[in-house]
């Protein structure tokens, strides 16, 4: 497929001139400030392609950890983290925890970013002795300042969010929310807030 409009006059990056620089800098513009609606999209999606076994699709989980995290008074970094953290199954189903932490974590703090980054270990508290895994494998991180944080996400908003009878709010809801964070300037200090652990809201 060939590319439409204006394009740049090199074929290897490293013949490329100024100009041509300057003009992917203007065309990046429109594509990063599409990457929410695109995250969106990819949300969709996975009410048609998804894990089978389950009793809800990879949308409705992710909407329903979205929803407890939204009734806990969560707020908008929590959120829009609980209803991505699992956005990476359909492209990258071996490590999609570290998929979503990695498109998160220029707009969120790092203590959300950390908590997406390490929820799939977490979460073999639940099941891993079932394969014979480690179910205790995140005590490594015991000492972590964000452990506690990532045990209550997964406790409270991950592990309990399959049940096809909790009255989920619509991803039509999620939308603003989600654009919101994306429009953040990604990785300003501000937005990370280096080293600050706030720890979940209380159950509502």
């Amino acid at each position: 497929m060939t590319a439409s409009g204006p394009t740049v006059s090199f074929t290897q990056m490293k013949d490329g001139t100024r100009e041509d620089y300057e003009l992917l800098e203007e065309l990046e513009k429109p594509f990063l400030a599409g990457t929410a609606d695109r995250l969106l999209r990819e949300l969709a999606a996975q009410a048609e392609e998804t894990l089978s076994g389950y009793q809800i699709t990879r949308l409705e989980h992710g909407l329903q950890a979205a929803t407890r995290a939204r009734r806990d008074g969560a707020d908008l970094d929590w959120v829009v983290a609980a209803l991505l953290h699992d956005i990476g199954d359909r492209l990258a189903p071996q490590n999609h925890d570290r998929m979503a932490a990695e498109i998160l974590r220029p707009y969120v703090r790092e203590e959300v970013s950390w908590v997406v980054e390490h929820h799939g270990i977490f979460q073999m508290a639940y099941y891993g002795h079932h394969y014979g895994w480690d179910p205790e494998e995140r005590q490594k991180f015991k000492d972590h300042p964000c452990y506690s944080s990532c045990e209550q996400f997964c406790e409270r908003w991950d592990q309990s969010s399959f049940d096809p009878a909790y009255p989920m709010d619509p991803l039509d809801s999620f939308v603003e929310d989600v654009r919101e964070v994306f429009a953040r300037k990604a990785y300003a200090p501000e937005v990370l807030r280096a080293g600050e652990v706030h720890g979940l809201p209380d159950p509502a």
